[in-house]
């Protein structure tokens, strides 16, 4: 397959076969050696990326669910996230990463269908979640009086559930029109099989469905937590400058908490942008210069670390977490190092029966002394 042979193909299926022309091509003999250093550099990279997804969302996904004072509805948010990062991390990344190894798609036409749509499903979960997140730092904060505390687990597990709703709904096309779609090479005069989210008949589709993905999973949601905490950072600075250098402890707490959680929602939002941005910017790259295809190594190492820098935002948040909340921080180290709170009680246990032995021991001895000289009523230094 040459290169001219990967020209109809969206994000997803044409990396496989851009990699396949790029290694086929003959313009690029000379970079025979590069292509293959790649794929065996790369595959362990997604492994890494995996296996400490999944270390990280598991165990923040079990501090929620077993830790009662964790519980709280920025939490629910978060565990919310996790999940979908782990359903992400453990159906789309294993097959992003099996690309590198095989020059055609291998999960079959059901495969097509369901691993685009979950794909697409993590990423609505994701970001719109983030948003929920934002609207409800810019409650806590800037609206205080319109919380509720009546049922607002309930209510959050209500607005977590319709957000997942609301994500698998935008993927249901995903589902709908991704198939395995023949593509024609009129240079060798091969057809090919590929998987592919629509159907390839000009340039018009993939400019509607990046275009599409770019506005409603990315700019729009991105643009709503900006403004939230446009608000968020005004009202503030407004508190900060209006209360009395010597103000309520309590008070004070309470924004200095607020702060903190809104610090931390930041951060989320920011990771996600950072590692989502350049994915779509080759998609919409691609999309619109539909009649070329960029064989450039530039062009594929990008490719690359766009598609490990998306995955990567799957395995940061609890790690980001980590290093802002020490709440968090001290019930993760209790989940990762179980046995080491009970060797430091069983210490501190041991370390108590010593002194209380020795207190006896030096308590006997002191009584023994009192009793030998007790005719003339003399107690020595430490005699009680």
């Amino acid at each position: 397959m040459n290169p001219e042979g990967c020209l109809l193909l969206d994000l997803e299926a044409d990396f496989a076969l851009t990699s396949s022309c790029l290694n086929q091509s003959s313009n690029h003999s000379s970079d025979d050696w590069f292509y293959p250093g790649v794929t065996y550099a790369i595959v362990p990279v997604y492994g890494i990326i995996i296996l400490i997804g999944l270390i990280g969302n598991i165990t923040l996904i079990k501090i929620f669910c077993t830790v009662k004072s964790m519980r709280n509805v920025p939490n629910l948010f978060i565990s919310s996230l996790a999940l979908g990062d782990l359903l992400l991390l453990v159906t789309c990344a294993p097959v992003d990463a099996s690309r590198f190894l095989a020059d055609k798609w291998l999960f079959g036409r059901v495969g097509c269908k369901l691993i685009p749509f979950i794909q697409l499903t993590s990423v609505g979960v994701s970001v719109f979640t983030l948003t929920a997140l934002a609207a409800d730092r810019y409650t806590a904060i800037v609206r205080p009086m319109d919380i509720q505390a009546n049922n607002a687990l309930t209510k959050i597990c209500i607005k977590a559930a319709l957000i997942w709703i609301l994500s698998m709904t935008l993927a249901i096309p995903e589902a709908v029109f991704s198939d395995m779609h023949p593509f024609y090479d009129k240079e060798i005069n091969v057809t090919f099989v590929s998987c592919a989210p629509y159907p390839h008949s000009n340039g018009l589709h993939p400019r509607i469905h990046s275009t599409t993905s770019f506005l409603i999973f990315y700019v729009i949601p991105l643009s709503i937590i900006s403004v939230y905490y446009y608000f968020i950072a005004k009202n503030l600075m407004r508190s900060a400058s209006n209360m009395p250098v010597e103000g309520n402890v309590h008070v004070r707490r309470q924004i200095e908490s607020r702060k903190r959680l809104a610090k931390t929602v930041l951060v989320f939002v920011g990771l996600f942008a950072f590692c989502w941005l350049p994915i779509h910017i080759i998609y919409l790259y691609r999309s619109y210069h539909y009649s070329e295809v960029d064989t450039s190594v530039l062009h594929y190492i990008s490719s690359i670390c766009a598609r490990v820098l998306a995955f990567t935002n799957s395995c940061v948040n609890p790690f980001a977490l980590y290093l802002l909340s020490k709440s968090f921080r001290k019930q993760f180290n209790n989940q990762l190092f179980c046995c080491r709170p009970r060797l430091i009680v069983r210490t501190q246990s041991m370390g108590r029966s010593t002194t209380r032995m020795t207190s006896l021991k030096s308590t006997n001895h002191s009584m023994a002394s009192f009793s030998l000289i007790n005719g003339k009523h003399i107690c020595h230094e430490g005699c009680v």
